[in-house]
Protein backbone atom coordinates (compact mmCIF):
# COMPACT_ATOMS: atom_id res chain seq x y z
CA UNK A 1 0.00 0.00 0.00
CA UNK A 2 1.05 3.78 -0.63
CA UNK A 3 -0.24 6.56 1.31
CA UNK A 4 0.26 10.07 0.15
CA UNK A 5 0.67 11.60 3.69
CA UNK A 6 0.33 15.39 2.34
CA UNK A 7 -1.96 16.68 -0.08
CA UNK A 8 -3.56 20.38 -0.46
CA UNK A 9 -6.98 20.15 -1.84
CA UNK A 10 -9.40 22.92 -2.85
CA UNK A 11 -11.99 24.05 -5.05
CA UNK A 12 -9.17 25.81 -7.60
CA UNK A 13 -8.91 25.12 -11.37
CA UNK A 14 -5.16 23.62 -10.28
CA UNK A 15 -6.26 21.90 -7.11
CA UNK A 16 -9.24 19.95 -6.54
CA UNK A 17 -10.20 16.36 -5.58
CA UNK A 18 -11.11 14.98 -9.13
CA UNK A 19 -7.50 16.07 -10.52
CA UNK A 20 -5.93 14.86 -7.84
CA UNK A 21 -7.43 11.67 -7.87
CA UNK A 22 -6.54 11.06 -11.49
CA UNK A 23 -2.63 11.60 -10.91
CA UNK A 24 -3.32 9.46 -7.53
CA UNK A 25 -4.80 6.35 -9.83
CA UNK A 26 -1.94 6.96 -12.39
CA UNK A 27 0.91 7.12 -10.06
CA UNK A 28 -0.62 3.97 -7.97
CA UNK A 29 -0.91 5.48 -4.83
CA UNK A 30 -4.11 4.76 -2.34
CA UNK A 31 -5.11 6.41 0.25
CA UNK A 32 -4.17 10.32 0.54
CA UNK A 33 -4.08 12.40 4.04
CA UNK A 34 -5.57 16.01 2.63
CA UNK A 35 -5.52 19.01 3.77
CA UNK A 36 -6.92 22.69 2.97
CA UNK A 37 -5.92 24.51 0.16
CA UNK A 38 -5.30 27.33 -1.75
CA UNK A 39 -4.86 29.73 1.39
CA UNK A 40 -1.99 30.60 -0.71
CA UNK A 41 -1.43 30.82 -4.68
CA UNK A 42 1.42 27.87 -4.68
CA UNK A 43 1.91 29.35 -7.99
CA UNK A 44 3.36 32.37 -6.73
CA UNK A 45 5.26 31.09 -3.87
CA UNK A 46 8.44 32.22 -3.84
CA UNK A 47 6.54 35.71 -3.53
CA UNK A 48 5.01 34.78 0.08
CA UNK A 49 8.19 33.30 1.11
CA UNK A 50 10.51 36.07 0.35
CA UNK A 51 7.47 38.49 1.82
CA UNK A 52 6.84 40.03 -0.83
CA UNK A 53 3.25 39.19 -0.84
CA UNK A 54 0.85 38.18 1.96
CA UNK A 55 -1.99 35.81 1.72
CA UNK A 56 -5.28 36.90 0.01
CA UNK A 57 -7.70 34.56 1.35
CA UNK A 58 -5.68 32.71 4.78
CA UNK A 59 -9.35 30.70 6.23
CA UNK A 60 -8.74 27.54 5.13
CA UNK A 61 -11.72 25.85 3.43
CA UNK A 62 -12.51 22.74 5.94
CA UNK A 63 -15.64 22.28 4.50
CA UNK A 64 -14.41 20.62 1.03
CA UNK A 65 -12.01 17.88 2.78
CA UNK A 66 -14.86 16.99 4.60
CA UNK A 67 -16.94 16.84 1.63
CA UNK A 68 -13.78 14.85 0.16
CA UNK A 69 -13.65 12.67 2.77
CA UNK A 70 -17.32 11.82 2.68
CA UNK A 71 -17.12 11.07 -0.97
CA UNK A 72 -14.17 9.48 -1.29
CA UNK A 73 -13.32 6.72 1.32
CA UNK A 74 -9.66 6.64 0.60
CA UNK A 75 -9.66 10.50 1.32
CA UNK A 76 -8.42 11.31 5.39
CA UNK A 77 -8.68 14.69 6.33
CA UNK A 78 -6.46 16.89 8.54
CA UNK A 79 -8.28 20.25 9.67
CA UNK A 80 -6.85 23.38 9.52
CA UNK A 81 -7.74 25.79 12.08
CA UNK A 82 -6.04 29.67 12.44
CA UNK A 83 -4.29 29.49 15.90
CA UNK A 84 -5.00 33.27 15.91
CA UNK A 85 -9.00 32.03 16.51
CA UNK A 86 -10.51 32.62 19.45
CA UNK A 87 -12.39 29.42 19.55
CA UNK A 88 -9.43 27.13 18.23
CA UNK A 89 -10.51 24.38 20.49
CA UNK A 90 -13.84 24.15 20.06
CA UNK A 91 -13.18 24.24 16.42
CA UNK A 92 -10.79 21.12 16.87
CA UNK A 93 -13.73 18.98 19.11
CA UNK A 94 -16.09 19.61 15.71
CA UNK A 95 -13.08 18.79 13.28
CA UNK A 96 -13.19 15.67 15.36
CA UNK A 97 -16.94 14.67 15.16
CA UNK A 98 -16.70 15.35 11.74
CA UNK A 99 -14.28 12.94 10.63
CA UNK A 100 -11.07 14.37 10.35
CA UNK A 101 -7.55 12.72 11.81
CA UNK A 102 -4.82 15.18 12.62
CA UNK A 103 -4.51 18.81 12.78
CA UNK A 104 -2.73 20.93 10.16
CA UNK A 105 -1.15 24.44 11.39
CA UNK A 106 0.62 27.00 8.74
CA UNK A 107 2.70 29.60 9.53
CA UNK A 108 2.94 30.88 6.56
CA UNK A 109 -0.59 31.84 5.90
CA UNK A 110 -1.33 32.60 9.68
CA UNK A 111 1.77 34.04 10.27
CA UNK A 112 1.85 32.81 14.15
CA UNK A 113 4.36 31.34 16.83
CA UNK A 114 4.72 27.84 17.88
CA UNK A 115 4.83 29.13 21.97
CA UNK A 116 1.54 30.89 21.11
CA UNK A 117 -1.63 30.21 23.64
CA UNK A 118 -3.28 28.82 20.01
CA UNK A 119 -0.91 26.14 19.56
CA UNK A 120 0.28 24.84 22.59
CA UNK A 121 -3.82 24.32 23.42
CA UNK A 122 -4.49 23.05 20.26
CA UNK A 123 -0.84 20.63 20.17
CA UNK A 124 -2.60 19.28 23.93
CA UNK A 125 -5.51 18.53 22.91
CA UNK A 126 -4.28 16.35 19.85
CA UNK A 127 -2.38 14.51 22.47
CA UNK A 128 -5.81 13.64 23.91
CA UNK A 129 -7.57 13.40 20.48
CA UNK A 130 -4.59 10.82 19.38
CA UNK A 131 -4.21 13.57 16.46
CA UNK A 132 -1.21 14.28 14.60
CA UNK A 133 -0.06 17.78 14.02
CA UNK A 134 1.85 18.65 10.77
CA UNK A 135 3.28 21.57 10.17
CA UNK A 136 6.13 23.22 7.74
CA UNK A 137 8.33 25.94 9.32
CA UNK A 138 9.68 29.25 8.11
CA UNK A 139 12.59 31.26 8.19
CA UNK A 140 11.09 33.18 10.98
CA UNK A 141 12.10 32.86 15.02
CA UNK A 142 8.53 32.27 16.30
CA UNK A 143 7.92 29.21 13.76
CA UNK A 144 11.66 27.95 13.24
CA UNK A 145 12.70 24.42 13.26
CA UNK A 146 13.76 25.07 16.98
CA UNK A 147 10.55 26.03 17.78
CA UNK A 148 8.70 23.26 16.55
CA UNK A 149 10.70 20.71 18.37
CA UNK A 150 10.44 22.67 21.36
CA UNK A 151 6.69 22.24 21.14
CA UNK A 152 7.44 18.51 20.47
CA UNK A 153 9.01 18.37 23.33
CA UNK A 154 6.48 20.63 25.60
CA UNK A 155 3.70 17.64 24.74
CA UNK A 156 5.26 14.20 24.35
CA UNK A 157 1.76 12.54 24.14
CA UNK A 158 1.32 14.29 20.88
CA UNK A 159 2.76 13.54 17.88
CA UNK A 160 4.41 16.13 15.44
CA UNK A 161 5.46 15.88 11.56
CA UNK A 162 7.10 18.65 10.18
CA UNK A 163 6.94 19.36 6.56
CA UNK A 164 9.57 18.87 3.94
CA UNK A 165 12.19 17.28 5.92
CA UNK A 166 12.36 20.23 8.07
CA UNK A 167 13.22 23.97 6.75
CA UNK A 168 16.18 24.38 3.59
CA UNK A 169 17.85 21.69 1.60
CA UNK A 170 19.21 19.75 4.66
CA UNK A 171 17.62 20.22 8.40
CA UNK A 172 20.21 18.60 10.42
CA UNK A 173 18.39 19.82 13.84
CA UNK A 174 15.24 18.16 12.02
CA UNK A 175 16.75 15.12 11.73
CA UNK A 176 18.43 15.29 15.45
CA UNK A 177 15.23 15.46 16.61
CA UNK A 178 13.82 12.71 14.79
CA UNK A 179 16.54 10.65 16.07
CA UNK A 180 16.24 11.65 19.22
CA UNK A 181 12.20 12.01 19.88
CA UNK A 182 9.75 9.42 19.90
CA UNK A 183 7.25 11.51 19.29
CA UNK A 184 8.71 13.32 15.78
CA UNK A 185 8.32 12.77 12.01
CA UNK A 186 9.89 13.59 9.05
CA UNK A 187 7.79 14.41 5.84
CA UNK A 188 9.36 14.18 2.67
CA UNK A 189 7.57 16.14 0.12
CA UNK A 190 10.07 18.69 -1.92
CA UNK A 191 13.00 17.55 0.21
CA UNK A 192 15.53 16.70 -2.17
CA UNK A 193 16.52 12.97 -2.76
CA UNK A 194 20.16 13.37 -1.04
CA UNK A 195 18.86 14.49 2.71
CA UNK A 196 16.36 11.86 2.38
CA UNK A 197 18.66 9.04 1.90
CA UNK A 198 21.22 10.19 4.51
CA UNK A 199 18.42 10.60 6.91
CA UNK A 200 17.46 7.01 6.31
CA UNK A 201 20.58 5.38 6.77
CA UNK A 202 21.34 8.21 9.99
CA UNK A 203 18.33 7.47 12.04
CA UNK A 204 16.56 4.50 10.46
CA UNK A 205 13.09 4.68 8.20
CA UNK A 206 10.58 4.73 11.03
CA UNK A 207 10.50 8.69 11.52
CA UNK A 208 10.24 9.72 7.85
CA UNK A 209 7.22 9.58 5.92
CA UNK A 210 6.01 10.01 2.49
CA UNK A 211 4.26 12.72 1.08
CA UNK A 212 3.65 14.78 -1.97
CA UNK A 213 2.82 18.55 -0.95
CA UNK A 214 0.06 18.54 -4.07
CA UNK A 215 -0.92 20.61 -6.22
CA UNK A 216 2.61 22.16 -5.85
CA UNK A 217 3.96 19.17 -6.78
CA UNK A 218 3.36 16.02 -8.46
CA UNK A 219 2.52 12.69 -6.61
CA UNK A 220 4.08 10.72 -9.11
CA UNK A 221 7.26 12.59 -9.57
CA UNK A 222 7.29 12.75 -5.49
CA UNK A 223 6.68 9.17 -5.24
CA UNK A 224 9.18 8.36 -7.74
CA UNK A 225 12.19 9.70 -5.63
CA UNK A 226 11.03 8.12 -2.90
CA UNK A 227 11.09 4.68 -4.64
CA UNK A 228 14.90 5.44 -5.83
CA UNK A 229 16.24 5.81 -2.94
CA UNK A 230 18.47 2.88 -1.62
CA UNK A 231 16.24 1.02 0.73
CA UNK A 232 15.08 -2.45 1.96
CA UNK A 233 11.74 -3.75 1.47
CA UNK A 234 11.35 -3.03 4.91
CA UNK A 235 11.96 0.43 4.71
CA UNK A 236 9.94 1.47 1.88
CA UNK A 237 6.82 0.24 3.60
CA UNK A 238 7.35 1.82 6.41
CA UNK A 239 7.90 5.19 4.73
CA UNK A 240 5.05 4.90 2.04
CA UNK A 241 2.86 3.88 4.05
CA UNK A 242 3.15 1.90 7.69
CA UNK A 243 4.67 4.51 9.47
CA UNK A 244 1.50 6.50 8.58
CA UNK A 245 -0.50 3.87 9.21
CA UNK A 246 0.27 3.74 12.67
CA UNK A 247 0.16 7.87 13.82
CA UNK A 248 -3.61 7.96 12.26
CA UNK A 249 -4.39 4.16 13.65
CA UNK A 250 -5.77 3.10 10.57
CA UNK A 251 -6.25 -0.86 10.02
Amino acid sequence: MIIDAHAHLSNTEYGNMEMYLKLMKEAGINKVVAVPGAMLDVRKMTEYITGRAKPDNPVPDNLYIEKACKANQSIHGFICINPHDKDVLSQLEKGKKQGFKGLKLSPLSHQFSFASKGVTGLSELCGNYGFPVYSHVVYSPGASTTKFIQLAKQFPKTNFIIGHMGFGPADQEALEAARDLPNFYLETSTGNFLHIQETVKRIGSSKVIFGSEYPLSHPGIELEKVLKLQLTDREREEILSQNIKHLLQLK
